[in-house]
């Protein structure tokens, strides 16, 4: 199967695993919802079957040209940083043009995309650069990945992909039982491992088709399951009196994984009905394909804990509340940061990503 087929719903996932997150930011603690986390785990899922899917054909290619992998890495790398550096750093730019404190005594932490390491050891968030923890850790998964996954046989893929599973579980296990900080097995890259993995075994399954059949015929069904296996995760973590425990620590990174490859495979085979109308419509499609500024820039426009009340946007939403009282309501303000998030998403865009993601043409596999 060809790595470069595009599956139009894909688009209309990003936007959902984005608006989970953005839900769960700018609510916070009126949340009870693990939206957030969802959200998180859909990208890294879908990440781990993207960039498997492109790696197994250019490793096929390789081989059968009789090139190294390494011209193959190369390509991948160069075109990912195309893909992610420009607004990455554009946003970076920003915090220090803006002197804002996220970054101070930081910026070298976010500039070589260890934001998660930093939290890891202080056991802090860093403000409303929060969100680059898992940027950091997908950039870490982009430059060990391809490795292992090139000096592997493909027979043996099956094995690595599981073996990232099995590992990851095993340590969120570990450092549950051994009285570490939530944060440690939130933003490691090696505990969010399964997420990719399980990603990475759907890839294997789509690639080589062999067992395709057998999903189609399962596919509703394990859609199902795997959101009832949400519904019963969600409800004990709700029920149980601990804010973190071992459902939060070390199962729900698992079940919402599980439950990603579930949306993820049914929108690759096709969604129909209303399910199909939403993830293609054109305005959820637009609005996937501007899913990473969306992530990058929502912090910044309106964060719960960390934007001061005194901050220009929430000066005139007070203003046109005070004047239309009918205004003064959640909705509006969270209409106001969508929008604003959205533009600003939407002239980077525009401005920038679409422009510099033509470059990726001079790097073909």
């Amino acid at each position: 199967m060809q790595s470069t087929i595009y599956y139009k719903q894909l688009d209309g996932i990003r936007f959902i695993a984005v608006a989970l997150v953005l839900i769960d930011h700018w609510l916070a603690e009126r949340c009870v919802l693990p939206l957030g986390p969802l959200g998180v785990t859909l990208f890294f899922v879908l990440s781990g079957f993207l960039i498997t899917k492109i790696l197994i054909s250019s490793k096929e290619k390789d081989d059968k040209l009789g090139r190294s992998h390494l011209f193959s890495y190369k390509q991948f790398y160069i075109r990912r940083s195309i893909r992610i550096f420009p607004l990455y750093y554009l946003a970076l730019f920003l915090l220090i043009i803006f002197k804002s404190p996220t970054i101070n005594g930081k910026i070298l932490w976010h500039f070589f995309y260890a934001s998660n390491i930093y939290i890891v050891l202080k056991h802090t968030w860093l403000g409303i650069s929060d969100h680059f923890w898992s940027l950091a850790v997908e950039e870490q998964f982009y430059v060990f990945f391809p490795l292992l996954l090139f000096i592997t046989p493909m027979a043996r893929l099956k094995t690595l992909f599981w073996a990232m599973i099995l590992i990851s579980i095993f340590l969120r296990f570990w450092l549950f039982f051994n009285n570490s900080d939530w944060t440690v097995q939130y933003v490691s890259t090696i505990t969010c491992l399964d997420s990719f993995g399980i990603g990475a075994i759907l890839a294997n399954i789509i690639y080589f088709s062999k067992e395709e059949t057998l999903f189609k015929r399962s596919k509703s069904y394990f859609l199902l399951f795997s959101t009832l296996a949400v519904v019963f995760l969600i409800i004990g973590e709700i029920l149980l009196p601990p804010k973190r425990d071992i459902l939060t620590d070390v199962f729900e990174r698992l079940v919402f994984s599980v439950f990603s490859m579930a949306l993820i495979y049914n929108s690759l085979i096709g969604f129909t009905g209303f399910i199909k109308s939403f993830l293609e419509h054109q305005i959820t499609s637009y609005l996937g394909k501007i899913s990473y500024g969306i992530y990058i820039f929502h912090n910044f426009v309106y964060n719960y804990y960390h934007t001061p009340s005194d901050n220009i946007l929430q000066k005139i939403i007070h203003k046109t509340q005070y004047k239309l009282p009918f205004l003064d309501n959640l909705i509006f303000e969270l209409a106001i940061y969508f929008m604003c998030t959205v533009l600003v998403a939407s002239l980077c865009w525009e401005l920038l990503e679409k422009p510099i993601n033509k470059l990726k043409e001079k790097f073909a596999y």
